[in-house]
């Protein structure tokens, strides 16, 4: 008998909308006068079809081949993309700040896009293999090593917008079964990197002690143990107080620095840092319930919002769609993550399944930051938002993506324990 294929057109459905409505969004967001038709090379928007097509040359040529070539060959595929982030301090372009494309003519890429989907694809392969106990640290460890090492290289691009994706793999984790308590140290470290941003390591370190000699007088009738690990963790958490300087004037460049400053308020917005927000909030308020209709936004029309067409997308979204359209955007959103986690609870394969997490996790960190960003919440840090935002490198790393995954679904009846 031969293999039975079923490919999830829901999620393909959602796929489709999400791409052509934001095609849409990027066409209203970049028209000018000098426009010729839909199609215009010349334009975004044009550039922007060209993407789509070519994404759907790269859906049909994942969905053809075997489910099982992404399982086996994704350690090649993994050492691929650390060459190719390694690659970048050789061969890469400097654009704002960021050395993080490689540039042929006219044409650019970000290998950054990509990464994801290989550290995807290499953490499934580990923790779905039959020897591999992600409960023991020793598993813990080369799991984050895993992931450790394009961050690492993404950092001294420096790229941190893209570094803090990698934070959604803690959904695939906790689901095979790491401690929430990693999650809650995550948010701790994140915690005292904001505290020392505002009150300096000095005052952080105090605060430190004092809260560990509390906890050390709560827990005075334990076991001696636990007062060697307070102390660990308080020397720990006080040299990464200290490390937060170096890191912020170092590792982040004056931009970032200065949007962190303004979002903190330790900045007053007197050299325009916030201008792009401030911007955007304007036009998506302006869109009120219903939004002033498809290419009749005032704000984007006038270009006040600049690279409108990239991460700022979802302004345009707001202004001409109104409460009404962002909230049906957000929906769509919820609705494909939904059925993600969905599909991957039903694998038969543990790798299919960790995969599938993972794509939910880098979806919802790009759309979850990206809206954050772009209604002024959190500073901007130049994520993308999923299908929508403008670039070659985005969409085809978001599609190649997620139709991993579909593949992967279709072949589910299929597998051999």
């Amino acid at each position: 008998m031969g293999k039975s294929t079923e490919i999830d057109w829901i999620t393909v459905f959602l796929f489709i909308i999400l791409v052509g409505f934001g095609w849409m969004n990027i066409y209203s967001a970049s028209i000018n006068d000098a426009a010729t038709g839909f199609l215009d090379m010349s334009q975004t928007y044009g550039r922007q079809a060209l993407f789509i097509g070519l994404s759907l040359i790269l859906i049909v040529f994942i969905l053809s081949v075997e489910a099982k070539f992404y399982e086996r060959f994704s350690s090649v595929i993994y050492l691929l993309a650390l060459l190719s982030l390694l690659g970048l301090f050789v061969f890469g372009r400097t654009i704002s700040g960021s050395t993080s494309w490689y540039t042929f003519g006219s044409f650019s890429i970000q290998p950054t896009e990509f990464a994801k989907i290989a550290a995807a694809l290499a953490l499934a392969k580990y923790l779905s293999d039959i020897q591999t106990n992600i409960k023991t640290f020793k598993h813990q460890i080369t799991a984050f090593g895993i992931l450790l090492l394009p961050v690492i290289l993404i950092l001294l691009q420096p790229d941190p917008g893209s570094a803090i994706v990698y934070a959604a793999f803690f959904f695939p984790l906790y689901r095979e079964g790491i401690s929430a308590g990693y999650l809650l140290v995550f948010l701790s470290f994140g915690t005292l990197f904001v505290f020392t941003l505002l009150f300096g390591s000095i005052w952080v370190s105090v605060g430190v002690i004092l809260m560990a000699l509390l906890m050390l007088f709560i827990n005075r009738k334990k076991k001696k143990k636990h007062y060697l690990r307070y102390i660990l963790v308080t020397l720990l958490s006080i040299g990464f107080a200290f490390s937060v300087t170096y890191i912020f004037e170092n590792v982040f460049k004056q931009h970032h620095r200065d949007r962190f400053n303004l979002v903190l308020g330790k900045e007053v917005d007197s050299r325009g840092i916030g201008y792009n927000t401030r911007q955007s909030e304007i036009a998506i308020g302006s869109g009120g319930w219903t939004g002033k209709g498809w290419t009749q936004g005032t704000q984007t029309k006038g270009n006040f919002v600049p690279e409108q067409h990239t991460d700022y997308i979802f302004s345009t979204v707001g202004e001409e769609w109104g409460f009404l359209g962002s909230s049906i955007v957000m929906i769509l959103f919820v609705f494909l993550l939904l059925r993600i986690l969905f599909l991957a609870e039903r694998q038969k394969s543990h790798f299919s399944r960790i995969y599938g997490y993972s794509v939910a996790g880098i979806l919802f960190i790009h759309f979850f930051v990206n809206i954050g960003m772009v209604i002024g919440i959190f500073p901007t840090v130049g994520i993308p938002l999923p299908f929508f935002s403008y670039g070659g490198s985005a969409l085809w790393g978001f599609t190649i993506l997620l139709f991993i995954f579909i593949k992967l679904d279709s072949n589910r009846k299929n597998y051999q324990f």
